[in-house]
């Protein structure tokens, strides 16, 4: 028999202005998602699991997975295929050459494409092999409805993801410190290797000027899937990354700004970090059948389960343990778990152990009982 003892925990929050509802839901793009970075739970979404196309931020993925599979330093040799690539372009020519670094600028601050088949190329050895490296990296992420074709993102058929799992993607690609330096840098300037010719690539992500605490991450725009981008912003307390897919056409360029500070400031206005694990639980001893001691003690670790929450949302713990054991009982013996939930949802499970042993009772424990009641 197992007792199942349940504890609510509530988010008593004070929240100033919060964004309601209805007002978030105005947003102009058809799909979109807020995350909290340190999870990856989705604090909002509309549409968010739909499969949409994804332009340039496609670049996110091609950006990362660089960076795990090649070296800064490689020199890259431009193709007549990378050479070729419709705007936006870096203008690269057939045969020249370029240190791998630079071209990731050119990647991620102006969104060029040719530096982008070309990276695919010296990573991956074709665009196809890269889209591979790509898509592996995707499944490692849990991303089951992202599909990579192209490492630029042009439009192209089967080539998608849905705005949850870009913010994975995103989140994921984040906690790299060069990637984040990449895309934080206003401008860099550098030279093609073999005859010098000079190039300055400028930042334009404008949204790390639009917010406080921004730090990225990539737009996006392409005829089939309209305006897009992937922020991200750090705060004291937390890291909050935002997607907006389908966000407008032209001429409303400035939809996915509007769009991202909303889901930004409803992140920010109507979540509190809140400590919901419960350190000072204390559990009654566990029963023990034909043990030389009949009960057991049970402990869980102290631990630290951080937490955003709303005003109106409960953490639920669900404590599972057994109403006794059979001897023998091991020490740090794993007999029941705390179980956090949020709704539906199992956010993070602890152990509850033994923290001594109980041998079994024998025919000497059963001697030495009855010697004990006659000598004394």
């Amino acid at each position: 028999m197992i007792i199942i003892i349940l504890l609510t925990i509530c988010s008593c929050l004070e929240v100033s202005a919060p964004i309601k509802a209805d007002e978030i839901d105005t947003l102009y793009a058809r799909s979109a998602c807020l995350v909290d970075g340190s999870n990856g739970r989705v604090l909002y979404e509309k549409d968010g699991y739909k499969e949409m196309p994804m332009a340039s931020t496609t670049k996110i993925m091609t950006c990362i997975v660089t960076l795990e599979q090649a070296k800064l330093d490689d020199v890259v040799t431009i193709s007549k295929n990378a050479a070729r690539q419709p705007d936006v372009q870096l203008n690269v020519n057939t045969g020249e050459q370029y240190c791998l670094k630079d071209l990731l600028y050119s990647l991620m601050l102006e969104s060029h494409n040719d530096a982008a088949v070309a990276i695919a190329e010296h990573v991956g050895g074709s665009v196809e092999g890269f889209a591979d490296l790509m898509n592996q990296k995707a499944k490692e992420l849990g991303c089951e409805h992202t599909n990579f074709v192209t490492p630029n993102g042009l439009d192209a058929d089967g080539h998608y993801t849905t705005a949850v799992e870009l913010a994975e993607i995103a989140r994921y690609a984040i906690q790299n410190k060069t990637f984040i330096g990449i895309t934080n840098t206003p401008s860099w300037s550098f030279k093609e290797i073999t005859k010098g010719r000079g190039f300055t690539v400028t930042n334009k992500d404008k949204f790390l000027y639009l917010y406080d605490g921004a730090i990225g991450v990539k737009t996006g725009f392409t005829g089939k899937a309209g305006y897009c981008f992937v922020g991200a912003v750090k705060k004291p307390d937390r890291t909050l990354i935002s997607v907006v897919l389908a966000c407008g056409w032209p001429p409303n360029k400035n939809y996915k700004w509007s769009d991202t500070k909303k889901l930004m400031n409803y992140g920010v206005n109507n979540y509190t970090l809140k400590e919901v694990f419960e350190a000072d639980k204390d559990f009654q001893p566990v029963m023990v059948e034909d043990g030389k001691k009949n009960s057991v003690r049970v402990v869980m670790d102290s631990a630290s389960l951080e937490m955003l929450l709303r005003e109106d949302e409960k953490i639920q713990v669900v404590y599972s343990l057994p109403d006794k054991l059979e001897a023998p009982v091991e020490k740090k013996c794993v007999v029941g778990k705390a179980s956090y939930y949020l709704g539906n949802t199992l956010i993070q499970q602890y152990p509850i152990y033994t923290v001594e042993e109980v041998e079994r009772v024998d025919y000497l424990w059963y001697l030495e009982k009855v010697f004990d009641l006659f000598l004394f």
